[in-house]
């Protein structure tokens, strides 16, 4: 049966809190026409609603315009819960804990880039490890694991893999505080030891790209972002180590339903009281998670630094390849905020979702206070990404969130059948303009551009809602993936 939903305004739209029984609250879709009529064809609507029903649940809850069918809650949604009354849900995170996507920028040109370019593509290719179950460059144990587990993108910093400013312009300076790798299970570790400074497979990406289009040129500006300049963009995660947090926790919370009286509509869903015990092994393991995966990132940046060096026989520095942002999209925290009128703290999922807080905000970097948090969106490989910045809206609205991506449309076995007799790497060059390089066989069908709706129809939403606002465009040139 479908869920049925109301029209709020052209941006928004409403699943009521007695569309499904057991609703605590309404889910607030953030879409257009356009997109609503591609979302209706999964079970994405189903899930929003069945969100709602989680205990705690504050407000509503909400899904952006990129939402689509995930395990537990959909892919582009968030959910805050009260710390007193509510729930913490492994699903609202996701698999790939703090999947996310960092954001360089260099003072090279796309003129001076594309007579270079397959050669500083295919450096990439071979210097950064990619696809399914490869191995990192670093090589971790239960006891050295520690510390880039509690300490994040610092540890790969004091191991020479990157520069201390790095950590300024990352959300949480690339560490979230409260990492527990106590709580992390020996398969877990066993999935993470060879993985840290890999980049994976699925939509996992490294991308060349240019600043095609400026929307706000004094927050570009404050990016250090201009017009034909190539910016590198990293979309990476926790690898298997998250996966295992994730497969552990589901497994022990779904255990616990039936011993604090939860009932649920989907076991997807499974969850604990954020005082319980399991809660709070979870978010420990979690957290060690996302610190892994900051560490990742920071590795893979320090690789990427390597290969421009050694193709434009330039350092880093002299390239000017700093960090403009590094945000999660897979995470739960904490944070403050306001509802009727008061400050409160809750515990803030964010799946398929990017953090967006406004200008002034304490947790941002001083020299991006003046414009709003970076928001990185990316997109599929044939079109584009986007920066964008939060908003005094999104912290009204969406407890501080936005969109993270295009969202797909395809599941990944109909982008395959779809592919079925095309050559994806040769029409992207030739079509778009972009020079892919792949380990994986089926990976570019199962990510080609049509697999995704298009981010400029999302983002578009997003700076028309008020949940953050456009800067710039980038195009891909390059791009290798797993």
């Amino acid at each position: 049966m479908a869920i049925p939903i109301e029209r709020l305004d052209e941006y928004r739209w409403r699943i009521p809190p007695d569309a499904k029984p057991g609703m605590r609250v309404p889910a607030i879709i953030f879409a257009d026409e356009k997109l609503m009529d591609q979302i209706r064809h999964d079970l994405s609507l189903e899930q929003a609603a069945n969100s709602a029903t989680l205990p705690g649940i504050v407000r509503a809850a909400y899904a952006m315009p990129d939402i689509h069918q995930g395990y537990g809650l959909p892919i582009g949604a968030v959910v805050a819960t009260d710390p007193e009354t509510g729930v913490v849900t492994p699903g609202g995170v996701g698999y790939d804990i703090n999947c996310g996507v960092r954001l360089l920028r260099t003072e090279l040109t796309r003129t001076e880039v594309l007579p270079r370019l397959k050669e500083l593509v295919n450096g990439l290719f071979a210097t950064i490890p990619t696809g399914v179950g490869t191995q990192g460059k670093v090589r971790l144990t239960r006891e050295n694991a520690r510390k880039p587990l509690e300490q994040g993108a610092r540890w790969a910093v004091e191991q020479g893999l990157g520069e201390p400013e790095d950590l300024v312009t990352a959300e949480a300076s690339g560490c979230i505080a409260g990492a527990d790798p106590d709580a992390v299970s020996p398969r877990a570790y066993e999935r993470g030891r060879a993985q840290l400074g890999t980049l994976g497979s699925g939509n996992h990406f490294l991308e060349v790209q240019v600043v095609e289009k400026i929307y706000d040129e004094q927050a570009a500006n404050v990016l250090g972002l201009f017009p034909g300049q190539v910016t590198v963009l990293i979309h990476s995660g926790s690898r298997g180590f998250g996966h295992q947090v994730c497969t552990d926790y589901l497994a022990s919370m779904e255990r616990a339903l039936k011993k604090y009286g939860i009932q649920l509509p989907d076991r997807q869903l499974a969850c604990t009281p954020l005082r319980s015990e399991e809660a709070s092994a979870y978010l420990g393991a979690m957290r060690a998670a996302a610190n892994y995966a900051w560490t990742n990132r920071q590795c893979l940046t320090h690789w990427a630094r390597e290969v421009f060096q050694q193709v434009f026989r330039k350092s880093p520095r002299d390239l000017g390849m700093w960090v403009v942002y590094d945000v999660a999209h897979n995470i739960a925290k904490l944070e403050e905020h306001e509802v009727d009128g008061k400050k409160r703290r809750l515990l803030v999922h964010r799946k398929g979702a990017t953090r967006a807080f406004p200008p002034g905000h304490p947790e941002l970097p001083e020299r991006y206070r003046s414009i709003g948090q970076p928001v990185l969106v990316p997109g599929d490989m044939g079109r584009a990404s986007f920066v964008l910045v939060g908003t005094d809206g999104a912290m009204r609205e969406t407890f501080g969130s936005t969109c993270h991506g295009a969202g797909r449309v395809m599941s990944r076995a109909a982008a395959i059948r779809a592919a079925r007799g095309r050559a994806i790497e040769r029409e992207l060059e030739d079509t778009h303009g972009v020079y892919v390089r792949a380990s994986g066989r089926d990976s570019l069908k199962e990510e080609m551009p049509e697999a995704y709706k298009n981010v400029q129809d999302v983002v578009t939403v997003c700076h028309n809602a008020g949940i953050s606002r456009m800067v710039v465009k980038l195009k891909p040139i390059g791009c290798i993936k797993g």
